[in-house]
């Protein structure tokens, strides 16, 4: 198995985690956690093979990514309750899939010729977050990306890394730089509560809740 297959292998456990995890919160039936689980895990995957001309989707030739995902949630729900004692487990398992999205997409952007920097960058921006907006977009949750939260930045840092590593190193280390690079950053954010500010929230305060609009 190649270090490529690993990390994307790796991400589709890690997302479909977090899709499990989000679907069990909101109460989902286990289907729903189900459809849930695999959207977030092979959401971002399709997306990216589409934009690159990589079709049909390898997701839809292969059921191996399927299967992942089922298992992975079928885990889930029976260590539910052990998973939700840890403080940000969804946004670690999320943290851990937007790297190793990042990683393999990157670096099949190139293999398919696609040597830009922004082209690179935004196919593994495009997987990375694709997953996850779609997670919190049929739970009605507004997307991690779209709020204060420091996401996208981790991932546009990682895919420039992994380009420009590539002149410089060789083998897998290009890959695993990048994995590093936009996990741990998206880990740091979620540990130490880095964000973006908010137009109309005045600093040092906190803003309302999702479900509530300032003044009420």
């Amino acid at each position: 198995m190649t270090a490529w297959s690993v990390f994307e292998i790796t991400g589709i456990i890690a997302f479909a985690i977090s899709g499990a995890l989000t679907g069990i919160q909101k109460k989902l039936d286990v289907f729903g956690v189900l459809v849930l689980a695999i959207t977030t895990a092979i959401g971002g995957g399709i997306l990216r093979d589409v934009i690159i001309g990589n079709t049909p989707p390898l997701t839809f030739r292969d059921p191996t990514f399927f299967i992942i995902s089922a298992i992975a949630t079928i885990g889930v729900c029976f260590t539910y309750r052990w998973l939700d004692k840890f403080k940000h487990t969804i946004q670690i398992f999320d943290a851990i899939g937007l790297g190793a999205f990042t990683a393999t997409s990157a670096k099949l952007a190139l293999h398919q010729n696609l040597d830009s920097v922004v082209i690179v960058t935004t196919v593994a921006v495009i997987t990375g977050i694709g997953g996850s907006i779609m997670r919190d977009v049929f739970v009605k949750e507004i997307p991690y990306v779209f709020r204060q939260e420091v996401y996208a930045i981790t991932t546009i840092a990682g895919a420039i890394s992994f380009y420009y590593s590539q002149f410089y190193f060789t083998g897998n280390i290009p890959l695993y730089l990048c994995f590093v690079i936009t996990t741990g950053l998206r880990i740091c954010c979620i540990k130490y509560g880095w964000n973006f500010p908010v137009i109309g929230i005045s600093a040092g305060k906190k803003a309302p809740p999702d479900n509530q609009q300032p003044g009420t």
